[in-house]
């Protein structure tokens, strides 16, 4: 037996029992229809004209039914005689590579064939201008160099910084159309920058390229469809701003605070861009940014297939299992945090060897003042908390509150010999 294993194995695994949480929303339920509709809105649909070539951006975040809306948009495009093609808009992600980027919209189901075009990926750019602080302006070359350019990006708040913009259509514009050197030049002076240079960067870009319109999605807190609106190019700068506001109301969160110790089955980029989600976790890479639950410690078990290696955002938690490690890519872990030169969300945790290694070291870790009645939470990831795990110990707030569901018994914690958990 090893020293750490000796030294966590009395820690005591609490009781666990599935629960649910139920959000009062709606849900877009037809995506071709509701892309439809949107074409008919003034400035869209008529800003297109045959035989033109439109780039489509499409970035290496999940978004819900994202290839469905992609193929949407294509198709009214081609209705309309216009040649769209896709072009890979996600700054420096999937390694910072052209072959990168087409295999990361590859594990979002996005190719050639499901999109019903072809698709355009190249780490080339054009420096469209420069701020007055003296900062480039890039966007990517083929986008440019087409004769009209679709944005089309999730709105949702930011994970490493607050602002009137944060994630959405004019991120999409700077950073994900920017490539790699767009992205560096707008995180080059820090994160607490960002706002203004995205709103100054969009501004040169919007006046420069020929962008006929935004397509801004909004989620639900269940991760489905709440709005898909296009927006013509002249409105984008506003309405992501209002459409921000509208995210933020709609996001999700665990229900239950403080908590002494968070499992984390999972972590990816196509999750959020720092694994997961600092809002749900309480944790920032950005030390002026708040709220969110207080978590004692937060253990994550591994990552998912899509982030194809990039653990950006395992520094956020306290310990994770050599599984993960092992799979970590560090060339694309490293690259896009180079990039947007904050560091923190990379280091790494504690490495345990097995998922009970890494659990019990957060009990025992957790400070809590009875190991035996931990509050512990168990999530899928970030993105998807309408179902989740609870300790014994949050049974009665769990039944108080009305929009939480318990399902089921209380059951031990199983692991396999292998330690591997396997409720």
């Amino acid at each position: 037996m090893s020293i750490i294993r000796s030294l966590i194995q009395g820690a005591p695994l609490p009781r666990i029992v599935r629960a649910r949480q139920r959000y009062l929303t709606t849900e877009i339920p037809d995506v071709a229809a509701a892309v439809n509709e949107q074409f008919t809105r003034p400035g869209v649909g008529d800003s297109v004209r045959p035989g033109i070539r439109i780039a489509v951006t499409a970035g290496s975040r999940g978004i819900a039914r994202g290839d469905e809306i992609l193929m949407a948009i294509v198709a009214e495009l081609k209705q309309r005689g216009a040649l769209p093609f896709i072009v890979p808009a996600m700054g420096s992600h999937g390694g910072a590579t052209a072959e990168g980027q087409r295999k990361v919209l590859e594990e979002l189901n996005i190719t050639e064939s499901t999109a019903g075009c072809p698709i355009v990926s190249s780490m080339e750019v054009v420096e469209l201008g420069a701020l007055p602080n003296g900062l480039p302006v890039y966007m990517d070359r083929h986008a440019f160099e087409a004769d009209g350019i679709v944005v089309v990006n999730r709105v949702k708040p930011h994970p490493a910084f607050r602002g009137p913009l944060e994630s959405g259509m004019v991120k999409m514009i700077t950073i994900g159309l920017g490539k790699q050197k767009g992205a560096e030049s707008c995180h080059a002076y820090g994160i607490d920058d960002m706002p203004r240079h995205m709103l100054e960067m969009a501004s040169i870009s919007l006046n420069k390229a020929k962008i006929l319109f935004g397509v801004g999605i909004v989620e639900n807190p269940y991760d489905k469809l709440l709005v898909i609106e296009a927006v013509p190019a002249a409105e984008i700068i506003e309405r992501d701003k209002q459409l921000l506001i509208q995210a933020k109301a709609n996001m999700p969160r665990i229900m239950f605070d403080p908590m002494d110790v968070l499992i984390i089955d999972r972590i990816g980029k196509e999750i959020a861009g720092t694994g997961m989600d600092p809002s749900i976790i309480g944790r920032y890479s950005n030390p002026t940014m708040t709220g969110g639950p207080k978590i004692r410690k937060i253990a994550v078990l591994d990552l998912t297939d899509t982030t194809r290696g990039n653990a950006n955002g395992i520094g956020l938690a306290d310990f994770t299992t050599r599984r993960l490690f092992n799979r970590i890519d560090f060339d694309k872990t490293y690259a896009n945090s180079i990039t947007n030169t904050s560091v923190m969300p990379v280091k790494l945790p504690m490495i345990l060897e097995t998922e009970l290694d890494a659990v019990q070291a957060a009990i025992k870790t957790s400070n809590a003042r009875d190991l035996a009645v931990v509050r512990l939470v168990r999530i899928l990831d970030t993105l998807h908390l309408d179902e989740f795990w609870i300790s014994e110990a949050l049974m009665g707030e769990a039944r108080a509150n009305p929009a939480v569901t318990v399902c089921g018994e209380l059951e031990p914690m199983r692991f396999s010999e292998a330690g591997k958990c396997l409720n």
